[in-house]
């Protein structure tokens, strides 16, 4: 009977987000420590810096991470619940899957000759953006166990308006696809990290929607998250 209680409460581990709310302590020092990587988000070195030392600033992180290293791509994670010991490697190199294509999606953009001027300095700093996201996640997916591998993106790119269109589409599933995750990350340095990610894509995405005279928060006061399932359903037509 022990034992089965036992393996039932390992089973049912709460997420880092059911964590912060029940436990005061650990949100504060969540707060704390966030607040000084969000702050510094604005500089790129920081960011990687910050997501590099996820998973050993706590005795938690550090076995989550230990347990970590059977879960290799953002492939295997769909398969999974994200419930499970891998789980937050999995949820990171899911990510790093995304990040990848964006990163990708952006540089074919640049250099497609279609934007000029402003837009293209835009373009070139959601661009540098992806990149740092995509050094920083493989840095944290290393420390865990093995990242995933990096996929070749094809993407149609026809004319500036079509562009356009498929970037906002990209930045907006790619905020959904964070939050979509936020209630499965068992640590919180790695949920932080997470955060610190979907504030930009969601920034990229609401310029993205204004360029396009659409909506800048098209979900309202409260951003609905994408399963796994359903981004990896809708990335596969852009990886060859």
């Amino acid at each position: 009977m022990t034992d089965t209680s036992t393996h039932n409460e390992t089973e049912q581990a709460p997420g880092a987000v059911e964590e912060l709310v029940r436990d005061d302590v650990e949100r504060k020092r969540f707060l704390k420590m966030a607040g000084k990587g969000i702050g510094a988000g604005a500089a790129a070195t920081s960011l990687a810096a910050f997501i590099a030392a996820c998973g050993s600033s706590s005795k938690k992180s550090s076995s989550s991470a230990s347990s970590s290293s059977s879960a290799s791509s953002a492939s295997s994670a769909s398969s999974g619940s994200g419930s499970s010991p891998s789980g937050d490697l999995a949820i990171v190199n899911y990510a790093l899957t995304l990040e990848y294509l964006e990163s990708q999606f952006y540089a074919k953009v640049i250099a497609s000759g279609l934007f000029h001027g402003k837009d293209l300095a835009i373009i070139k700093t959601f661009g540098a953006e992806e990149a740092d996201h995509v050094a920083a996640l493989h840095k944290v997916a290393s420390s865990m166990g093995k990242p995933a591998a990096k996929p070749m993106g094809k993407f149609p790119i026809h004319s500036a308006p079509q562009v356009t269109m498929l970037a906002a589409t990209v930045e907006n599933l790619g905020a959904a696809a964070y939050l979509g995750q936020a209630g499965a990350i068992k640590s919180k340095e790695i949920l932080a990290a997470a955060l610190a990610i979907h504030s930009i894509e969601a920034r990229h995405a609401a310029t993205l929607n204004l360029v396009l005279k659409k909506d800048p928060t098209p979900d309202g006061a409260f951003a609905k998250p994408a399963s796994m399932s359903t981004v990896l359903a809708a990335v596969k037509p852009f990886i060859a």
